[in-house]
């Protein structure tokens, strides 16, 4: 007789006698698209399942959620190829006995399978989560508040890309790289990225801000510089019932003989639509839209603090008036513009998005996505922190969060219960609330190299053209190299 066959079995006692052994077999079926298991509450799941007939329904060793995962957690760590993706999947199938091919193409072909409409959805629920558990919520304001900034990307020197972004003024052909510009939309409670659209380096903001139009609501505040403080920026934004602090543009100068005055360096202005300079990049339909005149509020600040680049400001508003606005609130909320800028150094610098690493213009656009979708996320996890911890989400560390993600990644993805794994999170969010940046008031520390480059070549020619190049130390054996 067998033993199993006498033993009495007792359904309610199975949690207790079997759950060790069920933990541990749900930890070693976690797979590769789980790496960066902890951001899917900020990103819906559904998004990357596979469709059940159609484009991207073949079962395939990267579908597209493990693909997505394995590309976020790519931009999560600089400088990442992928063949080191290719080998973090390896090690997790040979965990469980199975073998896959070491070739990086099945991974590449896979990132260009993704589409693109669904990583902008993704990038729009990792700006809403990060705005959810930052509460919406900039103090002292009761709205939306939403930032314009602009930056740009360099990428690999091909042929695609060179055609779709063209190089900077002033390089020749095949020495340098061509650069995209990046027309963003952030909001100012999170520090997340709503959207972003590019152009070519050359490419006017006004121009690229016509794609982000359907973001801005009625209700909303937009910040920006001075790229947007022109007749035509607020005269948009009067037409959605929206409203705007900008840099005032250098072309514009107060004429304080047609201003009035209604306060200390603060006037109101009339702004009548120019007659015959139409914008190039609105329709005359959209021209013929815009009103014949409108009425703006135009401050002068004068800044006193040591180190900053610019010691007065002329700012220009639509909101006019002076008891709801009063005019240190406007100069106290275009000041927090900066930490947007900020924003643009975590994500170029420390998540290493300055040079883009894709070779052709569909998945440089991707690459973008997946960064700014990581980005988010980071900042949902900082707002969560300071949240729980009730400290200010400007004082928190972005490259401390990173690095907090880094290395508690691998002990939440195996841990052995739920209740560990909840107290390991705990311990993550305490630890990124601790971290805090200290506060350095009136510190001015101007941009420096100290690290001397090495004195090679400059290619100031296509490399095919340049030919066997003398070395710096022994010029004659090049001439002997060239004979």
């Amino acid at each position: 007789m067998k033993t199993h066959d006498t033993t009495p079995y007792f359904p309610a006692w199975r949690s207790k006698l079997a759950a060790l052994g069920r933990r541990l077999g749900s930890t070693r079926t976690r797979s590769a698209q789980e790496v960066e298991s902890e951001f899917a509450r900020y990103v819906p799941k559904y998004l990357f399942e596979p469709p059940a007939t159609g484009t991207g329904s073949r079962k395939r060793l990267f579908p597209w959620d493990r693909t997505f995962w394995c590309f976020l957690w790519q931009a999560l760590q600089p400088q990442t190829s992928c063949r080191a993706v290719v080998r973090k999947v390896q090690a997790q199938s040979e965990s469980q006995c199975l073998r896959i091919d070491e070739n990086t193409s099945a991974y590449c072909q896979a990132r260009k399978r993704i589409p693109i409409q669904r990583l902008t959805e993704a990038l729009r629920h990792s700006a809403e989560s990060a705005d959810r558990i930052a509460g919406h919520h900039v103090p002292g304001w009761n709205r939306p508040i939403k930032v314009l900034d602009a930056t740009s990307f360099r990428m690999p020197d091909t042929r695609a890309n060179r055609k779709a972004f063209t190089y900077p003024a002033g390089q020749k052909k095949g020495c340098g790289f061509p650069v995209a510009k990046a027309l963003a939309l952030l909001s100012l409670a999170s520090g997340a990225f709503l959207q972003v659209v590019t152009g070519k380096w050359s490419a006017s903001e006004l121009g690229l801000l016509q794609g982000l139009w359907p973001l801005i609501d009625k209700g909303d505040l937009v910040l920006g510089d001075r790229a947007f403080g022109v007749y035509v920026m607020i005269a948009n934004l009067c037409i959605r019932e929206a409203d705007g602090v900008f840099r005032l543009h250098q072309a514009r100068q107060l004429d304080k003989r047609r201003a009035i005055r209604i306060g200390k360096s603060d006037w109101l202005v009339t702004w009548q639509k120019p007659l015959y300079q139409k914008a190039p990049y609105l329709t005359d339909k959209q021209w013929a839209a815009l009103p014949e005149s409108l009425t703006v509020r135009i401050l002068h600040v004068k800044l006193p603090v040591k180190g900053f680049r610019t010691r007065d400001i002329w700012l220009v508003s639509t909101l006019l008036d002076l008891v709801l606005y009063p005019a240190q609130s406007l100069v106290d909320l275009y000041f927090r513009r900066w930490g947007i800028e900020l924003c643009f150094r975590d994500i170029k610098t420390t998540m290493g998005m300055e040079d883009l690493r894709c070779l052709s213009p569909a998945m440089i656009h991707r690459e973008i996505l997946v960064f700014l979708i990581a980005h988010n996320c980071i900042r949902a996890l900082m707002a969560e922190a300071a949240r729980s911890h009730e400290v200010p989400r400007e004082r928190l560390s972005f490259k401390g969060t990173v690095d907090m993600v880094r290395s508690f990644h691998s002990e939440l993805v195996h841990a052995s219960s739920p209740r560990r794994f909840a107290r390991l999170r705990r311990r993550m969010i305490e630890i990124i609330a601790a971290d805090r940046v200290p506060l350095r008031p009136h510190r001015s520390e101007p941009r420096a190299v100290k690290r001397r480059p090495k004195k090679f070549h400059l290619l100031n020619k296509p490399r095919h053209l340049m030919g066997n190049l003398p070395h710096l130390n022994y010029p004659s054996q090049g001439a002997k190299h060239r004979a």
